[in-house]
């Protein structure tokens, strides 16, 4: 484990779940922090100014980190949060940019409520864990990048066989199981137009892709997370967010 991925899980875990915001902060960022979490500003006393609050307002925290890998200095991390006995429960995806100490330096994050029921059956957090450091990383995230380029961007739908498995698991709460059920949604007016892909990195069977699409109006912040098995994407979780009005960024915004 890479100094860097120690960090965000240390500040996740001992800044946020543990309550020791300020401690953390000053400890694991680097020279800047550089924020694109709506309502967060830049720096150590943005994070505070977000994040003191916050632990005030919930002071029962279950936050359980699920997936967490590193490719150089980048580190993505998706965890799952009961707030005040379950009184909210969120997902989260985040992406860091660390320094050459592993100190971060940058942030972009997906929060979405987290849904009990989705189309597919699969919770929306389940699934594998533990990344399979035997598996190619440069073959998983090439195998990505083309879908993303061919499939979701260039919208051609037929050659979703060559990217994806049929028994594809799917845990985006609103796309069906399967390559079926994700070929009916990606055809859909709510899966609208992949715009932009902004970074896509990955470590063994894990590849994340960070982008924008825009649908019914809407310009949506979304992280696609995928488990690469047999040659084909056999797994994807899925967290997205609107995006607010400039006025309400706080930051430079999401990307």
């Amino acid at each position: 484990m890479g100094k860097g991925l120690d960090n965000v899980r240390r500040i996740y875990l001992e800044g946020i779940a543990g309550g020791n915001a300020r401690e953390a902060v000053l400890k694991y960022t680097g020279h800047r922090y550089t924020q694109h979490s709506t309502g967060v500003a830049d720096g150590a006393e943005g994070f505070l100014g977000f994040f003191e609050p916050f632990l005030a307002r919930n002071p029962k925290r279950e936050i359980e980190i699920k997936r967490i890998f590193e490719d150089g200095r980048w580190v993505f991390c998706t965890a799952y949060q009961s707030l005040n006995d379950g009184a909210a429960k969120w997902v989260t995806m985040d992406m860091f940019y660390t320094d050459a100490d592993g100190l971060i330096l940058e942030h972009w994050d997906t929060i979405a409520a987290y849904a009990a029921t989705t189309a597919s059956g699969a919770d929306m957090v389940g699934g594998p864990c533990e990344v399979d450091l035997s598996a190619d990383s440069e073959a998983s995230k090439a195998l990505v990048l083309e879908f993303t380029k061919q499939v979701r961007q260039e919208g051609d739908l037929s050659k979703t066989d060559q990217f994806v498995a049929e028994d594809l698991v799917e845990h985006s709460a609103q796309i069906k199981a399967g390559r079926a059920g994700l070929v009916e949604w990606l055809g859909s007016d709510d899966s609208g137009k992949y715009e932009m892909l902004f970074q896509h990195f990955g470590q063994g069977d894990f590849v994340v892709t960070y982008g924008k699409r825009h649908a019914r109006g809407k310009d949506i912040a979304v992280f696609d997370l995928y488990r690469v098995a047999g040659g084909k994407i056999a797994e994807h979780w899925m967290n997205e967010e609107e995006i607010s009005p400039r006025e309400s960024w706080g930051n430079s915004g999401k990307f």
